[in-house]
């Protein structure tokens, strides 16, 4: 770690407690639409696009967009009763910022239920760049999102830590050739995920944290315009 100056975060499972919200607004879309619902694992075989490409492939592009405002509008009023961020992020990413850490989020979700989770839960204000599954054209394990970060910002992949819960994030970070941390508290793939060549693994937030406090120090590069 004496060389990362950057750490980019997945956001869903990894930062954020999101995956019961998400579970429920695909069904309340599918139930409305297909009048059928689909199970935790069926929801998280249509991850890697983002929501507006999954819905899409399931209800025809005509139905697509009254779908997507459904989506949306059930995501943001569900969010404040089941999402949240888990226990000591925040102390987290106050911590790696003022170490003069570059922070980023590199997330298959759209950017629009990305901003919504990262606003209401209030920690949108610590990431310098924000890689949403809107902003790349290869989705997830692509490590494209990993490579516009380190464009944006100069880096090499020596300087470059991921930070996710899933398979793709694993891939992604291989492909790019930059460290990766696999965190396991809230994996919805923990049982591929545990059989994977990562650099780290941790099972808590307390033991990422513990781990970062002895590892980081103050040298990183300063932030830059946040995106």
């Amino acid at each position: 770690m004496q060389r990362v100056s950057c750490i980019i975060f997945d956001l869903d499972g990894t930062l954020t407690q999101t995956n019961e919200l998400i579970y429920a607004t695909f069904n309340h879309v599918a139930e409305k639409y297909l009048n059928k619902t689909f199970t935790p694992k069926e929801i998280t075989g249509l991850f890697g696009p983002p929501e507006e490409i999954a819905i899409e492939r399931l209800l025809g592009k005509e139905k697509s967009r009254e779908a997507m405002d459904d989506f949306y509008a059930f995501y943001e009023h569900h969010h404040p009763s089941m999402a949240s961020a888990y226990g000591g992020v925040r102390e987290m990413l106050e911590f790696l910022k003022q170490r003069g850490m570059i922070l980023a989020i590199f997330t298959g979700k759209g950017r629009k239920t990305a901003l919504i989770t990262l606003e209401q839960i209030g920690i949108r204000k610590y990431f310098d760049l924000i890689v949403t599954g809107t902003d790349v054209k290869s989705h997830k394990p692509s490590p494209e999102g990993i490579a516009s970060v380190m464009n944006r910002f100069g880096l090499e992949a020596s300087q470059v830590l991921m930070v996710g819960d899933s398979v793709s994030d694993i891939r992604a970070a291989h492909d790019a050739g930059v460290l990766i941390a696999s965190v396991v508290w809230d994996s919805y793939g923990k049982e591929k995920v545990m059989q994977m060549d990562v650099d780290y693994r941790f099972y808590s937030v307390s033991e990422f944290v513990s781990w970062l406090k002895k590892n980081v120090s103050g040298t990183a590069a300063s932030s830059q315009a946040k995106g």
